[in-house]
């Protein structure tokens, strides 16, 4: 792995994509990610899994930035996109395509023709964990790839939308710790909740609960609420963010 301040000197997303699929930052991380590529799921046995990080996708100058946890165990880690191959990503694409964010409403694997408009999907975390929790260890190794992500894509994102606690409390300690945004901010962290905002400057920061199936074959997020924070999303791409 890159030294943090190799990793801050990366010029754009290309390089910074290009060192990020070699990390092996994280012991635990690696192994899983390659034992779930070399044993698979049944369904996939034909298949050869990415079992690597997992980069972010979209248009690099995208106003809107979707952050979720980690890579799907056979979604993400086998097919090399983010949310792209799982339950999350059915929910994720249909309504991005419904707000005019995605060029199809599916994403199966990387060749399927998908395109994001003026938005771009990543996760805090960019190995799979198992059971899909990462320690606390490997969110903040993994916090250097995504603080320089951040900090590249911040030219022209508008509006950061927190899929879950997680990503919500990784996009917090980011803008944070970026020292033109920190007086922005509040003092004290804003609490997660869905459709939760926090304006600083004139950009937003948007939360939503993550679409796992354990909240959607729950009902704790539904079409609608889904449909309500793209729609937000893109109407302060619009009109612009107003303290």
């Amino acid at each position: 792995m890159l030294s943090e301040v190799a990793i801050s000197k990366l010029a754009d997303i290309k390089a910074l994509d290009k060192e990020l699929i070699k990390c092996d930052g994280c012991s635990r991380l690696k192994l899983w990610r390659e034992e779930v590529a070399v044993t698979k799921r049944r369904a996939y046995q034909d298949e050869t899994y990415w079992g690597k990080p997992v980069p972010g996708f979209g248009p690099v100058d995208a106003q809107i930035i979707l952050v979720g946890l980690a890579p799907g165990a056979h979604g993400a880690n086998r097919t090399g996109r983010i949310f792209t191959g799982d339950a999350s990503g059915d929910w994720l694409f249909p309504e991005l395509f419904s707000a005019g964010l995605a060029s199809q409403p599916t994403s199966k694997g990387i060749d399927d023709g998908l395109q994001l408009i003026n938005t771009r999907v990543l996760c805090a975390v960019r190995c799979v964990p198992p059971d899909n929790k990462a320690e606390t260890s490997e969110r903040d190794t993994c916090s250097v790839w995504f603080n320089r992500e951040i900090e590249l894509l911040m030219p022209t994102a508008k509006v950061f939308v927190a899929l879950g606690a997680f990503a919500w409390d990784a996009l917090w300690r980011t803008l944070r710790a970026q020292s033109d945004l920190s007086d922005q901010l509040p003092t004290k962290k804003v609490a997660f909740a869905h459709g939760a905002e926090v304006i600083f400057g004139d950009r937003l920061l948007l939360a939503s609960f993550h679409p796992s199936q354990q909240n959607t074959f729950t009902g704790k997020l539904t079409e609608p609420m889904f449909d309500n924070i793209f729609a937000r999303a893109r109407e302060l791409c619009a009109i612009g963010v107003q303290g």
